[in-house]
């Protein structure tokens, strides 16, 4: 199950961050509370996760992955294409969050 919910982790952190920009600066109420309903849904189930897994890799793999998910998001949405340097960064960041799964001793498989 610590999987899924670091999946739904994710999926809810995306979410409200994605919907960060058409909230105004906090001006409209409507994406405003869906960002702060996201981001306490994604908080309440990486408290789940943490039962089973290390702090140190949950957040890894949450906020890799979130950086990744955010970007493709972005350059879907509001059009903000990343340049090279970017998708290397995120390739390297998508090798790093891997090579912990497969190789960490941290990880519980």
């Amino acid at each position: 199950m610590s999987y899924i919910y670091l999946a739904l982790a994710v999926v809810a952190e995306v979410i409200g961050t994605s919907l960060l920009k058409s909230t105004d600066e906090f001006t409209k109420l409507t994406p405003t509370a869906v960002v702060v309903v996201c981001y306490i849904v994604a908080m309440w189930l990486l408290t789940l996760v943490l039962r089973e897994m290390a702090v140190g890799i949950v957040y890894a793999i949450w906020s890799g992955l979130g950086i990744v998910l955010v970007t493709a998001v972005a350059a879907v949405y509001y059009k903000e294409i990343p340049d090279l340097a970017a998708i290397i960064g995120m390739v390297l960041i998508v090798s790093g969050i891997v090579v912990m799964h497969l190789f960490s001793g941290s990880m519980q498989h």
